[in-house]
């Protein structure tokens, strides 16, 4: 498949705000003790949280909102260790299994507003594209939108280093959804795509208007 696209506009980020609910607040205000959730104004849920969660010390507090949040996807004691580590390493972007670098990367920058900086900054990138030649009876993939853009990066870009073999067809690209956080059609032919800044950050790309051949591994 080859495709064209033109990047319309890519920016630098330090939080997402889609991913933090009303009935998230709702539900960590419970969490945290607070005893009268329902009386308070959609508009205060999060000076009430962020004033409930400073009753905590901040290893308690992410151990708390990571419980919430990831306890389907890590135990107690991995819960407990990744509370602590948050606080003095940018594990958004180091902890052993990228599938959970989204999830972390929205905890973290909670708390680190909650704390006031305490936490490390992690960011991510948003990229807007326009993407002609993906045929109406082809679906739009992470595969096919980080195939893509990897056309536009430089060499030394992490993503081309890491997933190579992935890129170019000789192995399944089972990690795609790794890379490319979240994306969504603007329109027929744009997409917003959300990535780690760590993996692909402005000065990464090569060319912002480019063709893409697409290749996917064949099994013999």
């Amino acid at each position: 498949m080859k495709i064209h696209i033109k990047i319309t506009d890519l920016k630098k980020v330090s939080e997402l705000d889609f991913y933090w609910k009303n009935a998230d607040y709702k539900n960590l205000l419970k969490e945290f003790g607070y005893p009268d959730v329902e009386a308070i104004a959609e508009n205060e849920l999060l000076d009430y949280l962020f004033l409930a969660i400073l009753d905590y010390n901040p290893a308690e507090a992410a151990a708390v909102i990571l419980t919430y949040k990831m306890s389907d996807k890590l135990n107690e004691g991995q819960i407990r260790n990744l509370a602590n580590e948050m606080l003095l390493d940018k594990l958004a972007e180091e902890y052993p299994d990228p599938a959970l670098h989204f999830d972390i990367f929205n905890i973290n920058q909670f708390l680190r507003k909650a704390y006031n900086g305490s936490f490390p900054d992690t960011e991510a990138t948003i990229i807007t594209a326009e993407i002609h030649g993906i045929g109406e009876e082809d679906e739009m993939t992470k595969e096919i939108l980080i195939k893509g853009l990897s056309n536009g990066l430089r060499e030394s870009n992490l993503v081309k280093r890491l997933y190579g073999d992935q890129l170019n067809g000789n192995l399944p690209f089972e990690d795609a959804g790794k890379v490319i956080w979240h994306f969504r059609k603007l329109s027929e032919n744009e997409v917003e795509i959300i990535t780690s800044n760590y993996l692909i950050a402005r000065e990464d790309f090569g060319l912002m208007e480019f063709e893409a051949e697409l290749k996917y591994f064949e099994e013999d």
